[in-house]
């Protein structure tokens, strides 16, 4: 008896087609999330983030042994 027979008689292939409707239901939910009108202004404040000097971002304060 071989692999493929074992598995092909262990009917697994609806498995597959759920996973790929819940992926595919996930992908929605996240694409509707991000390109949503209502995020719109806080997506273009944090691209421009890397431009903005008038706010200096200090660094993290050393915590531990090492200075």
């Amino acid at each position: 008896m071989k692999l493929s027979d074992i598995m092909a008689a262990a009917g697994l292939s609806g498995w597959a087609q759920a996973a790929m409707i819940l992926f595919l239901l996930a992908f929605v939910a996240i694409l509707v999330a991000v390109l949503a009108p209502s995020r719109r202004r806080e997506f273009e404040a944090a691209s421009r983030m890397p431009l903005q000097d008038d706010l200096p971002v200090s660094p993290r304060a050393p915590t531990g042994g090492q200075p």
